[in-house]
């Protein structure tokens, strides 16, 4: 395998949570008229964590399929992305390599930079690959997104987990070379240490976004990247599923395009139908994007797709990939479509419930009741240790 080999996803799979909370329990508790969460931020509905889940126990379910199928004997590197860590120190990526059973010669990082971590998590795996064609890394955004109850940013909230494996000869995506990049400092939301909770600035946060679309679409022509018109469809970071129409419109004017309004349906419709029901997932919302798409599309058989990562700060990303010829025999749609539907109701009261649980910062022992029916869970804290089980 040569150097120049092409380099991609390989497959990918994703995890959410036990409970969902519906946006008509939201606005029936809060008084809102619905039609301002399905049409005003297109929104269903939001995943709820169990009381005994949370970032590694979504990270290493979305995982398990990927070992099953592809072994570990490839993996040497795990990279987990999320910007709701539990650990100041410790990788979160550590547990899920003891829960999966991965091999101890193997190097494992947490990357954080708001929603944009999982996409330098993808860039960081290709170059090691590139390094090493022989290798595969396991590529993990996981994160569970939390605003203060009762704040405009709560019907936002949702959680899940995707996983990549980077490979050389992908059977999914091949990632291309182009580029564009964006930072500039902006406080359009962030959490400090001292908060379980962030704080937005959601104005702010829409034009710092749009900000970045222009700037990280600029440098990716000054690189040599596509044109917008050779581009099938387009995965954009949905922190809200509105928000990635509101982006594309955005960079079809920048760009000198016309706004037609089926022209954006057409580049962006399939790949909101995931984020809809799960909520803003950060890091692993633009990959929910692309795993919808590729589960809904007819044939994307060698057809470009944009990718535009955003991470509030601001750091954003615009590449390309080109979906592999007989893509679809390695798909996971039934799975996918499953991790959606077994989620159980839960009334408002109960999510409230679940949104408020915390644990004394006193080294005790305080377990978790056992909610969750996934494969792993996060059983509680004992001598200020986290501890997982495998089901």
């Amino acid at each position: 395998m040569s150097n120049n080999s092409a380099v991609g996803i390989h497959d990918l799979s994703f995890a959410t949570t036990e409970f969902v909370l519906s946006h008509e329990a939201l606005a029936e508790y809060n008084g809102t008229e619905i039609g301002k969460y399905h049409i005003g931020i297109g929104q269903r509905s939001m995943s709820v964590p169990a009381a005994d889940e949370d970032i590694v126990t979504l990270a290493a379910a979305a995982a398990a399929p990927i070992i099953a199928k592809h072994g570990n004997e490839r993996i040497r590197t795990v990279v987990f992305a999320t910007e709701s860590s539990i650990d100041q120190a410790k990788a979160a990526g550590i547990y899920v390599h003891s829960l999966l059973g991965l091999q101890s010669a193997c190097r494992v990082v947490e990357l954080k930079q708001a929603c944009y971590g999982a996409t330098a998590a993808l860039q960081f795996a290709i170059g090691l690959v590139k390094r090493d064609p022989d290798q595969q890394v396991l590529v993990i955004a996981s994160d569970v997104s939390k605003y203060d109850l009762d704040s405009p940013g709560e019907s936002t909230q949702g959680a899940a987990a995707v996983a990549m494996l980077v490979s050389a000869d992908p059977a999914l995506v091949r990632i291309e070379n182009a580029s564009g990049l964006f930072t500039a400092d902006v406080m359009d939301f962030w959490r400090p240490n001292y908060r379980s909770t962030a704080l937005v600035d959601g104005q702010e946060s829409v034009q710092a976004y749009l900000q970045a679309v222009e700037g990280s679409w600029k440098d990716y022509g000054e690189q040599g990247g596509r044109t917008l018109e050779q581009f099938a469809a387009f995965c954009y970071h949905q922190p809200f599923t509105k928000m990635a129409y509101k982006a594309h419109r955005h960079l079809l004017n920048y760009a000198g395009f016309d706004t037609d309004k089926d022209d954006i349906e057409r580049a962006i419709g399939q790949t909101v139908a995931y984020n809809t029901v799960v909520g803003n997932s950060y890091t692993a919302s633009v990959y929910l994007a692309l795993a919808a798409l590729l589960d809904q599309a007819d044939d994307l058989t060698d057809r470009p797709i944009g990718f535009l990562s955003y991470g509030s700060g601001s750091v954003a990303e615009f590449f390309a990939g080109t979906v592999v010829p007989g893509y679809q025999q390695h798909l996971r749609t039934e799975a996918n479509l499953e991790v959606i539907a077994r989620r159980k109701p839960v009334d408002y009261a109960g999510y409230r419930e679940l949104h408020e649980r915390s644990f004394p910062a006193d080294g005790g022992d305080h377990p978790t009741p056992a909610q969750t029916t996934g494969p792993f869970r996060f059983a509680g804290l004992s001598g200020h240790k986290r501890l997982y089980q495998a089901r």
